[in-house]
């Protein structure tokens, strides 16, 4: 028995790094999922690898900064699995990085739609899905970038993704009563593709481990937890929050 058994989820940017490795958590413990990413062969791999494990996964490839996506991945999750329980609106980008003088509008704007707006459009088309079950959990992907610390280069991500942490306490205000919980993780530095090209050379690598209490990175799958944590019963009474999985970032003086 696992803790999601009986339970549909949706998992955006699934086809590496924590999304992935959420997708393959959830399944683990029971759920149904409907994963999407932009990268067909490794979202095709990703729901052929939950297959043979003896899960249930469609994939449905696109550009999550695309509405008719953000419908559709509800759509199938009702279509195939009969409803939705679970979103984890994971995907993102670093976008444009520069000193925030130099980055271009353009740049901006194509950061905070695929952090940002994306994950709003999945939202309203997952609340109505949830409402028919009478209940749901919504988690969202933010970071400890502009939440908890400062980057230089990064302001359109730092924005994007603080934004999400306003919109997951407005979603748990408006649906509490009505069974919907929303919650934002604050993932510290982690080893997926995104972060490595955040630090790519091994003194950068290296500064980023510095700035946690652990003095290490994190890997997916430790993020991967806090998301089944937060998409689970486990955390029936955790709505609003902005859940740090930062290693230790904002206490670290050393």
């Amino acid at each position: 028995m696992g803790i999601l058994d009986g339970k549909v989820a949706i998992v955006t940017g699934a086809s590496s790094g924590i999304g992935r490795a959420a997708a393959l958590l959830f399944v683990r413990e029971g759920a149904k999922v409907v994963v999407t990413a932009r990268r067909v062969a490794e979202l095709d791999a990703l729901a052929a690898e939950i297959g043979r494990r003896g899960g249930e996964a469609v994939a449905l490839a696109g550009d999550i900064a695309d509405e008719s996506i953000a419908r559709a991945l509800a759509e199938t999750a009702i279509a195939r699995f009969g409803g939705l329980d679970i979103a984890l609106n994971n995907a993102g980008q670093l976008g444009e990085t520069a000193a925030a003088h130099d980055i271009s509008l353009p740049g901006w704007r194509e950061t905070v739609e695929v952090n940002l707006t994306s994950a709003f459009a999945c939202a309203k088309y997952q609340l109505p899905a949830m409402l028919a079950r009478g209940g749901g959990s919504i988690v969202f992907t933010s970071t400890i970038v502009g939440s908890e610390v400062g980057l230089p280069g990064m302001a359109a991500y730092a924005a994007s993704k603080a934004g999400l942490v306003g919109l997951a306490r407005v979603i748990a205000a408006e649906y509490g009563a009505q069974g919907i919980r929303a919650n934002a993780m604050l993932v510290g530095g982690t080893d997926t593709p995104m972060g490595r090209n955040a630090a790519p050379t091994p003194d950068a690598y290296a500064f980023v481990e510095s700035l946690h209490a652990l003095k290490r990175i994190a890997a997916p799958e430790e993020i991967a937890q806090a998301a089944l944590f937060l998409a689970s019963e486990a955390s029936s009474f955790v709505t609003g929050a902005a859940m740090p999985v930062d290693g230790g970032v904002p206490i670290c003086r050393t």
